[in-house]
């Protein structure tokens, strides 16, 4: 989590930077430069793909793997839950963030329904008002332990009854966990300034920015393809999702495996688009601003997201296939323990660790108040962004959501069994 979380040094460094302007004073000609390129950090993350892509077979073959699974299980999800909810803020005229900052005492309910929806879409959406200033944190742990991220399919598939029961739970969870942390600590607990998002000291910054760089506005032909290659994308994931092999569908062309192919394309363009643009002055949270248009704000969110999921999908496989690290040898102990470890699991960031427990319990290797346990605890890709959008925040709200996690896990265990 932490490298994740440094890896954001040099943007917020630049941030800060400009903030000291953000009073009507006039930007220097550094900051001018540094507010209207693409990052650094970001260009460098973008030339380790391409080069680990031609390092050797087994490290493309293992680049290729995480980023069609980044693609496919997380890039597509989020787009489409973040359409959707952008369409609708925009089909109603309501905004999602100040209808959340307007029923404060609510908010928490409303992030843990956000959060009990299979994928990650919706936590991120949740994560995403956190970083800009319109959710509370008892929201923010709301989400984070309602989520169960792209787990939930594999259970929804194999095992409805028990998803029902996860589902129950976690949503009654979160909601009364989120409530009890704002009553604790106030809605004001590590909030996002956002009165200066939008006031007419930063339109008057905005407009001293000379019109150079990389702007995504002109690149309609780049957009249409990525929203092909997302729609595509979404029909094979849902499939991947419900275990269903996609590469079989296509008969010879299978044993090409076109869906890595395509996911790890889909993944490129995505992190192409997200390492090479310009980011706003006053973008607070993601990279999209309110007044972009709504196929835009979806693309930039969406880009943001598979940007950080992919750097820690690799770090991931790294940790496996260079470390020889296993999840399933951690639960081969005693049985008492297994839901603490399944707790602890559950704080890696990510899908995948947590597709790994779900599969263990389905086979019976885990007892049920472990799978329980980790899906409290877990956050799935929604901590990617907040860890790199808010990284205090981020691991101050991971150790939180493990009180719920070993209450409930150890609960069920003692009271109901197994």
């Amino acid at each position: 989590m932490t490298s994740v979380a440094l890896i954001t040094v040099a943007e917020k460094i630049i941030g800060k930077l400009l903030a000291n302007h953000r009073n009507g004073k006039s930007l220097s000609a550094g900051d001018q430069f540094l507010s209207n390129r693409p990052s650094p950090i970001r260009l460098i993350i973008l030339a380790a793909i391409l080069i680990l892509f031609f390092y050797g077979p087994q490290m493309r073959t293992l680049l290729t793997g995480s980023m069609a699974d980044a693609f496919l299980q997380v890039t597509v999800f989020v787009a489409a839950t973040l359409a959707l909810v952008f369409w609708v803020e925009n089909k109603f005229s309501f905004s999602l963030g100040e209808v959340m900052r307007e029923n404060l005492r609510w908010q928490p309910a409303i992030a843990s329904a956000l959060g009990a929806l299979p994928g990650c879409g919706g936590a991120i959406i949740v994560v995403t008002q956190f970083t800009r200033g319109y959710a509370s944190f008892g929201a923010f742990i709301a989400v984070l332990v309602a989520t169960m991220g792209d787990a939930a399919f594999l259970l929804i598939a194999r095992d409805p009854v028990s998803f029902l029961i996860v589902l129950s739970v976690s949503l009654i969870c979160g909601t009364l966990t989120g409530m009890i942390v704002d009553k604790i600590h106030g809605a004001d607990f590590l909030a996002v300034d956002v009165a200066t998002q939008n006031n007419d000291a930063n339109k008057q910054l905005q407009k001293q920015i000379p019109p150079s760089g990389f702007s995504m506005h002109k690149l309609k032909f780049v957009h249409l393809l990525w929203i092909a290659m997302v729609t595509i994308g979404l029909i094979a994931g849902i499939l991947l999702a419900f275990l269903i092999d996609v590469d079989s569908l296509l008969g010879p062309l299978g044993g090409y495996s076109p869906s890595r192919w395509f996911g790890f394309t889909g993944a490129l363009l995505s992190i192409s688009l997200w390492a090479l643009s310009k980011r706003p002055i006053n973008s607070i949270g993601a990279d999209s601003a309110a007044s972009d248009p709504l196929i835009l704000r979806v693309i930039k969110d969406t880009n943001f997201v598979t940007g950080w999921v992919v750097v820690a999908f690799l770090l991931f496989e790294l940790a496996v296939t260079l470390g020889g690290f296993e999840i399933g040898d951690l639960f081969k102990g005693w049985m008492m323990v297994t839901p603490l470890i399944a707790i602890l699991v559950g704080f890696i960031p990510g899908c995948g660790p947590q597709i790994v427990v779900t599969s263990l319990y389905l086979t019976g290797a885990i007892p049920f108040s472990a799978q329980l346990a980790n899906s409290i605890a877990n956050d799935g890709d929604a901590l990617f962004p907040a860890l790199a959008l808010a990284p205090r925040a981020a691991l101050l709200a991971t150790i939180y959501s493990a009180v719920p996690a070993v209450i409930i896990g150890y609960g069920w265990m003692f009271l109901i069994g197994g």
